[in-house]
């Protein structure tokens, strides 16, 4: 039995938090544990967890499913507009076995689980998790950069990959700058992790129409239907997302693609546990 504890179970979430989100449990993050920001210490059977919480599902072809969330903590990729720096330029948490977080996800009640990050495909015992929590009976989505290969299968794969436009400043961060590049668009590993899963979705963030070609080039690459491709704009307030309607929509609509609202900022801000 998992006893509730802060970060993970249900029973430490605010009379405030209840009262704002009425039925989503929005749960505290995990501890910091002080580990290096490109990489895990691997310990056997646990990974390294940022939050978990339930909430609804803000993306993509999903959007309004009530779900429960797993946010592993750690991340190969430094994109200068990461919305989760907690989990990426500044990770921490606390390690968690995967019966634990399985039985987390039993506890939320919900039928849908979603394994984000950071980059939640890192850690190896990611695929260990993904079929303990498909065996459970969850539909599962796994959403990642697509830079890393795991033996797994998702029910829905939701790859998120890396413009040009999203790398890291030289001057600032020269070290990330050279890794982001470097690592960023291994389409070749990409198309495996779309083979191997039930279904799919690309989901790029736009910043400027300076990434429209990019965009059409990685989906011609990869050969998926213009149907499968979500496009949704960089920005962190509603604000932004608005202002970036206004170029970026007509254009997803001229191509045949998804136009993708980040719903998750319009319901609850830009909030942790959303």
């Amino acid at each position: 039995m998992v006893k509730s504890r802060e970060g993970l179970g249900f029973s430490k979430t605010s009379s405030t938090s209840r009262n704002s989100f009425k039925s989503l449990n929005v749960l505290s993050p995990h501890r910091q544990t002080g580990l290096s920001h490109g990489s895990q210490k691997s310990t056997r059977g646990t990974v390294w967890v940022s939050e978990t919480f339930t909430s609804r599902q803000g993306e993509g072809k999903l959007t309004g499913s009530e779900t429960f969330f797993i946010r592993t903590s750690g991340c190969n990729l430094r994109c200068w507009y990461c919305d989760t720096p907690y989990a990426s330029w500044n990770p921490g948490g606390e390690r968690i076995s995967i019966a634990e977080i399985v039985q987390l996800a039993i506890q939320s009640g919900r039928r849908h689980v979603v394994l984000t990050g950071g980059e939640p495909l890192l850690p190896p015992e990611s695929a260990q998790l993904c079929e303990q929590l498909q065996a459970a009976g969850f539909h599962l989505t796994v959403e990642t950069a697509g830079t890393i290969d795991r033996e797994l299968r998702a029910d829905l794969m939701s790859i998120s990959p890396k413009l040009r436009g999203s790398t890291p400043d030289a001057t600032a961060h020269p070290r990330w700058n050279a890794l982001h590049q470097q690592r960023r668009m291994p389409l070749d590993v990409m198309r495996r992790l779309i083979d191997r899963s039930t279904d799919f979705q690309l989901k790029f963030v736009a910043d400027s129409p300076h990434d429209f070609a990019e965009i059409v080039d990685v989906a011609d690459r990869l050969q998926v239907a213009a149907s499968d491709v979500w496009i949704m704009p960089q920005g962190s307030t509603i604000e932004a997302m608005d202002q970036a309607m206004q170029w970026l929509k007509p254009w997803v609509h001229s191509q045949g693609f998804q136009y993708c609202d980040r719903m998750q900022i319009r319901w609850f801000g830009n909030r942790r546990g959303t």
